[in-house]
């Protein structure tokens, strides 16, 4: 389970698989969509999504060879779960921002955050 979970909860999996969730799309396309990935990384996240089965690549026989990725059937099911996560993030990333603000402010206080608990009780 482990594996598999840090595979499909990576930062770059999760967007690819956002990405791919409009259609088909070429490896620059992908590569332009998604902010801060590199060649390689990108190259790598979409060989272990074809690999789990998330992913199908299709090579079509012209010169030069064109290359499209598009989710599989399991991918689609993942992109589900996936929106339903960014979503999630979408509706509190206010509420997480402040929560993080609220706690660097006091670690930066010099306590830790064991220190904040134990004087709490």
């Amino acid at each position: 389970m482990t594996e598999i979970l840090s595979r499909i909860g990576d930062k770059w999996s999760v967007q690819t698989v956002v990405q791919l969730g409009s259609g088909p799309k070429r490896f620059n396309e992908l590569r332009r969509q998604i902010d801060g990935i590199s060649q390689r990384m990108l190259t790598l996240t979409l060989r272990g999504l074809e690999r789990d089965g998330l992913v199908n690549r299709t090579v079509f026989p012209t010169v030069p060879p064109r290359v499209e990725y598009r989710l599989t059937d399991l991918g689609c099911s993942l992109l589900k779960t996936v929106r339903g996560l960014a979503e999630w993030a979408i509706e509190n990333r206010p509420e997480i921002v402040a929560a993080r603000q609220r706690f660097d402010g006091t670690a930066s206080n010099g306590h830790t955050g064991d220190e904040r608990r134990s004087a709490s009780l």
